[in-house]
């Protein structure tokens, strides 16, 4: 027996839907199928299990639209109560339960599964549990098909209890995705997949196939990432053809990657390009397992 699912969180802005989101999947960006960008978008991640496929599915902040992106952004609120499995309706404990009626009423229409959780009862103050009580109770009579959660996404409180439920509540079905889309890639895998589309675009012949990037830093603060990246090729001629006359083709290379990577990241990238020879990469056991082409 599989079991795979879409299980699509939503909710009103800031009630910790992208934390949620992250603890969920392991870390910010570690899901293969991951396309981080701010938070206009559905974003999807894919954790996978020899018998499991769970379909994450993060969006936007439900807002009534003031403008053009607004309507996209709630168009994909709104699409995730289409083909959800399993909805994951977020709230907290200091939202009013009745801020987006309209959202909420399509929500109450719903026969897919519902978890509603209420999120950062770890803010609750004096008397939480009568506090938390009376929230269950008020979400109940809005939501009386739901079951409802108390979590601590930040803290991690109630993820595990969160992720057995929705796995008792995935249907039978056989995956969605391939299951060599990897559910544990570091934001540096797509650091590296970026910079390889950018020489399969602007490299004839071999040279992209005896190519391999590995991402030797990879820091980020608030506001910039800064990132070094080597591509190794297997012979010097090949490195001379990537580097180009006074270094044009890798500067190509690197602009247009660096383009890339900040419409992926929503951040300003500082991005290092060197190239190295190594003779021996796509025969060496020990290389292809450091450059993740282990196949266990």
């Amino acid at each position: 027996m599989h079991k795979a699912g879409f299980v699509n969180i939503v909710g009103n802005p800031n009630v910790g839907k992208s934390t949620l989101m992250n603890q969920l999947v392991g870390e910010r960006i570690s899901i293969a199928t991951f396309k981080a960008q701010t938070t206009r978008h559905r974003i999807m991640g894919i954790v996978n299990t020899d018998d499991m496929q769970i379909v994450f599915s993060d969006t936007p902040g439900v807002l009534k639209p003031n403008y053009k992106l607004q309507e996209s952004m709630l168009a994909f609120s709104e699409s995730a109560l289409q083909d959800a499995d399993v909805l994951l309706y977020v709230t907290d404990v200091v939202e009013n339960p009745e801020k987006n009626m309209d959202f909420l009423g399509k929500v109450q229409k719903m026969d897919t599964p519902i978890l509603l959780l209420i999120n950062k009862i770890d803010e609750l103050k004096e008397n939480s549990q009568q506090a938390l009580a009376e929230i269950v109770e008020h979400w109940h009579s809005l939501l009386p098909n739901a079951e409802i959660l108390p979590i601590s996404a930040k803290n991690k409180f109630g993820i595990d209890m969160l992720l057995k439920r929705i796995q008792e509540l995935l249907p039978e079905s056989p995956a969605y995705f391939d299951k060599d889309q990897l559910t544990d890639k570091p934001a540096r895998f797509f650091v590296s997949e970026i910079i390889r589309e950018k020489i399969l675009l602007y490299y004839d012949k071999e040279i992209p196939y005896s190519v391999e990037v590995r991402v030797e830093r990879f820091k980020e603060d608030e506001k910039h990432i800064h990132i070094n990246a080597l591509i190794y090729v297997e012979r010097d001629s090949q490195k001379g053809i990537i580097i180009g006359h006074q270094g044009v083709a890798l500067k190509k290379v690197s602009t247009e990657a660096r383009k890339s990577l900040e419409k992926f990241f929503g951040k300003p990238i500082f991005l290092e390009i060197f190239v190295k020879v190594d003779k021996d990469w796509r025969s060496s056991e020990r290389e292809l397992d450091s450059f993740g082409y282990n196949p266990e």
